[in-house]
């Protein structure tokens, strides 16, 4: 028993048991601006969010939208677009044309676009929405249609510019979403970083000129300015009456980028980005999720899709093999779901039968997809065919919450995803048993190891009595020999012992 508890002592001393739980969720930042967020830019991961899913007039960071339409739709950049004379003076009374446009103005799309990035021109967007879409109207329904295609559910433009318009309005969520597919476009990435431009001649300007980015977190003149973020790299600024101060940013630090958004702020919106971009870069990290699939399919290499069974060779993983986590955690916490037919990512790549989507406490941190790549007729086997692959699917998944709030499970910090609904998950039984391991193996190691040394000390106090045993033995038989060679018996021996000790 001594032994045992010496053993124990100091077999807890060494630490050995590990901690259960797995890191939490960070919540410590707040902002002053009424909705905010910070997503990773490379997979999408909600890391806060406060209102993040109710509507507010957007003002000019609608403009990141029509330039992400604009590139997208024109057929070359080197294309001149003609200032109407509703391009120029059919705006919001009070509205500012910062670059003097006049109607009957020739300039490029490519020039168009700075115009309107860098320095928020009203006019300009409003110039570009007539040449791509013919008019303001049917440019807008093309800016409806391209945020359906995201998977923005919460969301409705009117016009190009961002001028106040009751039918006009975004959430945080949403515009996060816009601002990560603006930012992942090359073209527009390009121009909405630069720092400064300058345009050829203008009727009111005939010497061309130069002008600056509005966005201040990009641009200083002092290194050590409480608006200057030198990790942001990109962003649009926005105001008006009754949006208040709007602002989109695109920072990028290492390895990792992240967007935030600020709605309806009263001049706190460069510190309350600020703050989230800190909290953002400070308490996560992105993990290689690459070959994670690999469980996703039986021992025989299919896997069941829908009413479909599909081998190994024929799919593709596309998307970010990435996962955004809190600082400390690892894959064993995070938990993958296999989401089929309706309630696949909207912006999933062409051919996709599955999208693989990780959570990390009901959070959606991550996303890949398997693909088709289109296997030759009669390769499929049919869904049933092959043993093993039941083993590879679990019972229904965990939900996927909405949110209001702040920072909680009712708000956009718990991640939530309004795009994808909780039905129609299918988690799998073996990560689960991965993820279980990856908690409870390190546990099971130390008792092991415990075990092995209350066995090693029982068998040494086993041994000590055997030898104890043996050499009584050997003490016992060397007597009977001495006593044998004087002719004494072992009663006689034993009855001259008692008498001689006996009288004491």
């Amino acid at each position: 028993m001594t032994i045992f508890g010496i053993c124990l002592v100091l077999f807890l001393q060494a630490g050995v048991f590990p901690a259960l739980a797995k890191p939490a969720w960070p919540n410590d930042v707040g902002i002053e601006g009424e909705a905010g967020i910070v997503i990773d830019e490379e997979t999408g991961a909600v890391l806060f969010g406060q209102n993040i899913h109710l509507p507010f007039a957007p003002a000019s960071i609608t403009k990141l939208l029509t330039a992400l339409v604009v590139i997208e739709r024109c057929s070359s950049l080197d294309d001149v677009v003609t200032f109407s004379h509703d391009a120029v003076y059919n705006v919001e009374q009070g509205s500012s044309n910062p670059m003097a446009l006049e109607e009957g103005d020739q300039i490029t799309v490519r020039d168009c676009l700075y115009i309107m990035l860098l320095r928020s021109s009203n006019q300009a967007a409003n110039a570009l929405a007539e040449h791509i879409g013919g008019s303001r109207e049917g440019f807008a329904a093309m800016m409806n249609e391209k945020i359906r295609e995201l998977g923005c559910k919460e969301s409705n433009f009117a016009n190009p510019s961002g001028l106040n318009d009751e039918n006009q309005y975004v959430s945080a969520y949403d515009m996060a979403l816009i601002g990560q597919a603006a930012f992942a476009n090359e073209t527009l990435m390009e121009i909405d970083s630069a720092k400064s431009y300058r345009i050829a001649s203008t009727i009111n300007n005939p010497e061309g000129v130069t002008f600056s980015m509005e966005h201040k977190l990009l641009i200083t003149t002092d290194s050590a300015s409480e608006t200057y973020y030198p990790a942001a790299v990109a962003g649009k600024t926005g105001y008006t009456s009754i949006a208040l101060n709007t602002l989109v940013t695109c920072a990028k630090m290492e390895e990792r980028g992240q967007v935030a958004v600020i709605l309806k702020s009263n001049w706190t919106h460069y510190s309350d980005t600020i703050a989230l971009m800190n909290f953002g870069f400070g308490q996560f990290e992105n993990l290689d999720a690459s070959g994670d699939e690999g469980v996703l399919f039986g021992e025989d290499g299919t896997i069941s899709i829908g009413d479909v069974m599909y081998k190994r060779e024929e799919l593709e993983v596309l998307g970010s093999r990435k996962v955004t986590v809190p600082k400390g955690a690892t894959l064993a916490d995070v938990e993958q779901n296999l989401i089929t037919g309706e309630e696949i990512y909207p912006q999933a790549p062409e051919g996709t039968v599955a999208e693989i989507r990780y959570t990390y406490d009901d959070r959606i941190v991550g996303r890949s997809y398997l693909a088709s790549i289109h296997p030759e007729e009669g390769q499929l086997v049919e869904a049933g065919a092959s043993e093993g692959i039941e083993g590879a699917l679990g019972p229904e998944g965990t939900g996927d919450p909405g949110s209001e709030g702040q920072g909680g499970a009712e708000d956009g910090g718990s991640g939530s995803d309004p795009a994808s609904a909780s039905k129609g998950k299918q988690p799998l039984f073996s990560p689960k048993l991965r993820q279980m391991f990856g908690k409870i193996g390190p546990v099971a190691i130390g008792a092991g190891v415990f075990a092995l040394v209350i066995l090693a000390a029982s068998l040494f106090a086993m041994g000590q009595r055997r030898r104890r045993r043996e050499e009584e033995e050997r003490r016992k038989e060397r007597r009977r020999q001495r006593l044998a060679e004087i002719g004494c018996s072992e009663e006689d021996f034993k009855r001259m012992m008692e008498e001689r000790y006996g009288k004491k």
